[in-house]
């Protein structure tokens, strides 16, 4: 049966290139012990003074798997939980002087695997190409819509 499909599927589309830069990145970053996880949040702790949950919204991670991204970079002494300086109650994740040089080792290789992808482009294109992404990403596509995941009706059994 034909495909009905009148506009092209950004679904597939997107996460498909979100999938294969993500393992060229876990791949690189691999080779200085990082991983893309860890990677994002040292690099979001050295922005400033954040809690665990503020650096897991802007990762993207949940409070688990934020838990254990943590726990390892602190065993690697790249951060520490540390009280806030501004209120004693909040645990802010603080980066090591170990971490701020390994985040920007980091950065460096994220860097140069975007600029290798944007590559395939012209020069003409990829600042449209991003440009659009933007726009989507501060419009339609700026807040996930909080959908509960869709059942099976149990089959009844005689």
């Amino acid at each position: 049966m034909a495909s009905t499909r009148t506009v092209p599927d950004l679904t597939s589309y997107l996460k498909r290139a979100g999938h294969v830069l993500e393992t060229q990145l876990h791949a690189a970053l691999g080779e200085i012990g990082l991983t893309t996880r860890m990677q994002c949040v040292l690099s979001h702790a050295l922005e400033g003074e954040r809690t665990q949950i503020q650096l897991a919204e802007l990762a993207y991670l949940d409070k688990t798997t934020m838990v254990v991204t943590v726990d390892a970079l602190e065993q690697a002494g790249y951060a520490e939980r540390k009280a806030s300086a501004t209120d004693r109650r909040t645990r802010i994740i603080a980066v090591t002087e170990a971490g701020a040089k390994i985040a920007h080792e980091s950065q460096a290789i994220v860097d140069r695997v975007h600029r290798e992808t944007l590559a395939a482009l012209t020069a003409e294109e990829r600042a449209p190409f991003v440009a659009a992404l933007e726009t989507l990403l501060n419009d339609r596509l700026a807040t996930p819509v909080d959908a509960q995941p869709v059942r099976r009706a149990r089959e009844r059994t005689n």
